[in-house]
């Protein structure tokens, strides 16, 4: 009964188009009042308490800094980068696009933010040399979703706190399967620009010199995930730390390098931090509170022992879950369902003898996916606000790549050494 209530609650809130965040809350509550003895009082306790982390203060940083370096200059260096590098081939800007998608990832940390600072030049851009516009946005958002793959990543961060692993780890175990998502990525855009006659950005061929003038100018923006990282890994700072590191570093940069970041566009990314920040706040606190309360009930458990008993081959299981990460992420956000499900699918998957880090990487390659299909789609509906492209026309744009990332999962999930080579490696 309690399970129904629960999770009963839970659809017919995000049904009626609640917000997640009051979904969770309300489906708890409801729960709780008909379920349970429970006080009511243990919702809001669970929600602030949980705040209460010190990792956790990584994902406002991290935040504020790819918001810094978006103002500042970054992008459009990164851009320029990307364009001397990738330009020249067939379908030019798409290709562009991803790339410099890539190189902001490793910047940001979020899909959404990716999103919105290299597709507010690239879809517009993409547009007047006449690119489909369904196309330009679908490349944007897709690529965009590598933001949360490649380190620093922020769901890394969240689930690193929740599931008692290793941020360092999970960092490192995002770069090649990233890597891999933004090739597979790129392959099709080529093939699809291939059929739509779809030219380079110039008639110049790959100059090896332009690419070092490139990377000499964008040199203070690839040091960025240098630092980041090159802390981490060398034992100067913290994942938390290290994202205090990346907000100094960019304002800095913007400030009085590029000197491209005014103090009005300074007080623009400070209120859009804050109020970013809250609503994830919000969103964390109130997952949390729903997650406990199903671990008191043992829901966890008892979806465990159903998983289990259905097969304890790891192939399948981790088949099943993926099939149900990708339905979960049509309706649910990132954080919310990673702080609901890393409690209930992390035991299994250990069980039966998969590590939790490379856990970690399906777990947020699969939710990563959930950016670009929707109804939830975020980076669907941000393309469509940057580059004034109808929602329609992005999703039909978007399906040749939503394909393309779910052959990459498949890898990713098959084949562990792609996550777990880089960590092993550094931890030897």
């Amino acid at each position: 009964m309690t399970i129904g209530l629960l999770f009963g609650t839970l659809f017919i809130c995000l049904l009626i188009g609640v917000p997640i965040a009051i979904s969770l809350g309300v489906s708890a509550l409801v729960a709780i009042y008909f379920g349970s003895t429970l006080p009511l009082s243990i919702i809001t306790q669970k929600a602030f308490t949980s705040l209460d982390s010190f990792p956790l203060l990584a994902i406002p940083f991290f935040m504020l800094a790819g918001i810094l370096m978006s103002k500042g200059g970054v992008s459009k260096r990164l851009l320029d980068l990307a364009t001397t590098m990738v330009g020249w081939m067939t379908g030019g800007l798409s290709m562009v696009t991803i790339v410099a998608c890539m190189f902001f990832a490793a910047i940001s940390g979020s899909g959404p933010a990716t999103v919105a600072a290299i597709g507010g030049f690239m879809i517009p851009a993409m547009v007047a040399r006449k690119y489909e516009g369904g196309f330009a946005a679908a490349i944007s958002a897709s690529a965009g979703s590598i933001g949360v793959i490649i380190p620093p990543s922020i769901p890394f961060v969240l689930y690193g706190v929740i599931g008692g692993v290793s941020v360092g780890n999970m960092f490192l175990a995002g770069i090649i399967p990233g890597i891999l998502i933004g090739v597979g990525l790129m392959i099709t855009a080529y093939i699809i620009s291939k059929k739509r006659g779809y030219k380079p950005t110039s008639d110049t061929k790959f100059n090896f010199m332009d690419v070092l003038r490139s990377t000499y100018d964008a040199k203070w923006a690839l040091l960025i995930p240098v630092i980041i990282l090159g802390g981490i890994y060398g034992g100067i700072f913290s994942p938390t730390e290290a994202a205090v590191v990346a907000v100094v570093y960019a304002f800095i940069i913007g400030k009085f390098v590029y000197k491209e970041l005014s103090w009005e566009e300074m007080f623009v990314a400070f209120r859009e931090a804050v109020i970013i920040n809250a609503t994830t706040m919000i969103i964390i606190g109130l997952s949390v509170s729903f997650a406990y309360f199903m671990t008191l009930e043992q829901i966890p458990n008892q979806i465990s022992t159903f998983l289990i008993e259905f097969s304890q081959n790891p192939i399948v299981i981790l088949l099943a879950i993926n099939i149900l990460l990708l339905v979960v992420g049509m309706f649910i956000d990132t954080i919310s369902a990673l702080v609901v499900l890393t409690p209930i699918l992390l035991p299994i998957v250990t069980a039966v003898g998969v590590d939790p880090v490379h856990f970690g990487v399906i777990l947020v390659a699969n939710l990563a996916i959930g950016f670009i299909t929707p109804p939830l789609g975020v980076n669907l509906f941000v393309a469509s606000s940057v580059g004034h492209v109808k929602f329609e026309k992005i999703v039909v744009g978007v399906l040749p790549f939503l394909l393309t990332m779910i052959i990459a999962l498949l890898v990713i999930t098959y084949l562990p050494s792609l996550s777990l080579w880089l960590p092993n490696l550094l931890n030897k």
